[in-house]
């Protein structure tokens, strides 16, 4: 993996992770890197759910792979914050 792959998946972990978090309802309580890392395994496992669904590749924006990504961040958002909460 380059080095522009690895800050391009930087990038769409933060913007992915935010849309998550700003999904949910309420103030969520989990730092800045959380949601970062989150949203980095979001986004690659969302890209992986879009192209085994055979919508990762399509003219234009690809909307059903981004919302698939933002709900997979949301979940894990929140998930995260539950398991903190715990402990």
């Amino acid at each position: 993996m380059e080095i522009s792959g690895i800050i391009s998946a930087i990038v769409i972990g933060i913007v992915v992770g935010t849309l998550g978090r700003l999904v949910l309802p309420g103030r969520q309580r989990i730092g800045v890197l959380w949601t970062i890392a989150v949203g980095i395994v979001a986004a690659f496992v969302g890209t992986g759910i879009a192209a085994v669904l055979g919508v990762a590749d399509t003219k234009g924006v690809d909307w059903i792979e981004w919302l698939i990504q933002i709900g997979l961040a949301a979940a894990g958002v929140a998930a995260l914050e539950r398991y903190k909460a715990r402990g």
